[in-house]
């Protein structure tokens, strides 16, 4: 990389859309009339102006010091620029359209690259999905891969508290001088709706969902559209990346957490692209970095309550200097290593350390079933549930009821947008495990480390007295004096229980294979701790409850109390799949 450079700033760049409207972008570039340079763009919906989207990612001072242009733009709609927001139609034109500005002017080599996290790694994926031919590398954080599953959905389950939150503060209150003047709103809809954020264990738990009030009369069009698409439709297949990773011939640097609300689509869009990338270049050009991670820009060796150490922080191990050094190689042809680059970096929780792999997932990995086992009391983590890698054989199912108003609470995880109701990343689990309607399955303390490393899965074979209810999963870290880490979590709808498939309703009583996507993990159970697995059939408010009656979903008027069975024998063995990883 050149410099340093001092810096010329631009601020409110217009930019004009193929239709007409007017986008503004503050642009930081080195200050050499004469010499042109390559282009970072972050497209934002937070203001282009707020300190996180100068500095949060990628410090833009830093890029442009070292011979880069970095542009800050707010998309449509959104503060200072024109138009309406609508979440993600728009940024497929309107990212091609903001590259190739910035390829054409003046200043600027004509190779562009893209930089940011959630839904500004949104706008980079649904811009490299348009094609723009001056767009040469990207670098998507902590984002999706289908903005139906792992996004508004999962599982077939609403992601109530991130798709309210979200929409009631970072979209529309946040906001306001933009959207109000689009929708003729005056400040005592803006306090209303403040109100309504400061109470969003009020907003959680009203029903029918679609009639939530405070995101009608043009606040927050999408969040009603969302609940209406619970299936992958043509509403969500426009705007997929995943259906486009065979049409994109860039690289990536794809970065994560492990307690990211988007984990999944982090590792899905690696993959994909690593599999099916429409270059030579883009497949081998990709990168996986995932970190002990909550979601965050600035991402703190702090998840939860939970301390990594202070080399598990992305200010710790450079992640900026990192994607520079990328940049520099992609669009200035930099001989700087990249290619030799080992593709994979991921944090080892547990023993908490930076590791480098050849591939994901790990080839070295073993995929064992640990088996759930009881004598039919598996219920709270006082009872005789156990996890093992013996198959099972004649034994008693276990059974609790799900309540719709009594749901098993949310205590950390993968969440976003609001930790004052949805504090995420590690906690302890003993609280929600003290529940009868939560079964506990746990293996005695492990005689060695043992790595469990990749994708997690759990088999279940459950009954219900339902035609629709939920299932959720989750791994645990269980510590000797038992402080039980949340490692990854899931669910499953039963209607949904097929993926892409259009809702089917089980019979009651019958007998139902599940598989709960657990996503991923990187931990290292230490000698004398306990791998658990806790199933139960709520997790609220990260998914909605499941009101047991087959309505339609965010429509539910009434709800009932659901036996549910779960069943861990020879005929229906049910089981977590780990990937144990062998430590030397």
């Amino acid at each position: 990389m050149a410099g340093p450079y001092s810096i010329k700033a631009d601020f409110n760049v217009p930019i004009t859309m193929r239709d007409g409207a007017t986008l503004y972008a503050d642009v930081f570039r080195p200050d050499a009339p004469g010499e042109r340079f390559p282009a970072l763009l972050t497209r934002t919906p937070y203001d282009k102006s707020s300190p996180a989207n100068r500095t949060g990612t990628l410090d833009v001072i830093r890029a442009a010091t070292n011979g880069f242009a970095a542009v800050v733009q707010d998309v449509r709609g959104r503060y200072t620029s024109e138009g309406e927001f609508y979440t993600f139609i728009n940024e497929i034109n309107d990212g091609y359209d903001s590259v190739e500005w910035l390829a054409s002017q003046a200043w600027c080599t004509g190779k562009v690259g893209t930089f940011g996290i959630s839904y500004v790694g949104a706008t980079q994926w649904l811009a490299a999905k348009s094609q723009p031919p001056s767009l040469t590398a990207i670098a998507p954080g902590f984002t999706a891969h289908d903005y139906h599953e792992g996004w508004a959905w999962q599982g077939g389950a609403f992601e109530l508290g991130f798709n309210l939150s979200w929409s009631i503060g970072a979209l529309s209150s946040a906001n306001w001088s933009n959207l109000s003047q689009q929708i003729n709103k005056d400040i005592a809809d803006l306090n209303a709706l403040i109100t309504a954020k400061d109470a969003l264990d009020v907003g959680f738990s009203h029903l029918p969902m679609q009639n939530m009030p405070h995101l009608k009369e043009g606040v927050a069009p999408y969040y009603y559209d969302w609940l209406s698409h619970a299936d992958y439709d043509d509403y969500w297949k426009q705007v997929c990346i995943a259906e486009s990773h065979s049409d994109i011939a860039i690289p990536a640097f794809n970065v994560g957490g492990w307690y990211d609300i988007f984990l999944g689509g982090t590792i899905a869009n690696y993959l994909g692209m690593r599999e099916d990338g429409a270059s030579e270049l883009a497949r081998n050009g990709q990168r996986l970095l995932i970190g002990p991670w909550i979601h965050s820009g600035s991402a703190p060796a702090v998840s939860g309550e939970y301390n990594f150490g202070t080399r598990s922080a992305a200010a710790a191990i450079d992640l900026a200097g990192e994607f520079l050094r990328y940049y520099d190689h992609h669009l200035n042809g930099a001989d700087n290593g990249v290619p030799g680059d080992r593709p994979v970096r991921i944090f080892v929780m547990g023993v908490n350390e930076w590791r480098y792999e050849d591939s994901w997932p790990l080839e070295r990995a073993e995929n064992l079933r640990y088996y759930l086992h009881s004598g039919g009391r598996a219920n709270t983590l006082n009872g005789d549930g156990s996890l093992s890698l013996e198959s099972p054989g004649d034994e008693p199912p276990d059974v609790f009821v799900y309540n719709p108003i009594d749901p098993v609470p949310t205590v950390g995880g993968g969440l976003c947008c609001d930790p004052a109701f949805m504090a995420p990343g590690a906690y302890d689990q003993r609280p929600v495990e003290a529940r009868a309607d939560v079964l506990v399955y746990s293996t005695p303390p492990m005689e060695r480390d043992t790595e469990v490393t990749g994708p997690i899965t759990v088999t279940l074979y459950a009954s219900t007295s339902a035609p629709d209810t939920d299932f959720t999963a989750k791994l645990v870290d269980v510590e000797p004096d038992g402080y039980a880490r949340n490692l990854t979590d899931g669910i499953i709808r039963a209607r949904y229980r097929t993926p892409r498939a259009p809702a089917s309703f089980v019979s009651p009583g019958d007998i139902v294979q599940y598989e709960i996507d657990l996503w991923a993990t990187a931990n290292v159970f230490k000698k004398g701790h306990r791998i658990r697995v806790e199933i139960s059939s709520s997790n609220f408010p990260r998914f909605d409850r499941n009101m047991n009656t087959g309505s339609t979903i965010g429509e539910e008027g009434t709800f009932t109390s659901a036996l549910q069975t779960v069943h861990h024998s020879a005929a229906h063995p049910s089981h977590i799949t780990l990937p144990i990883v062998p430590r030397d």
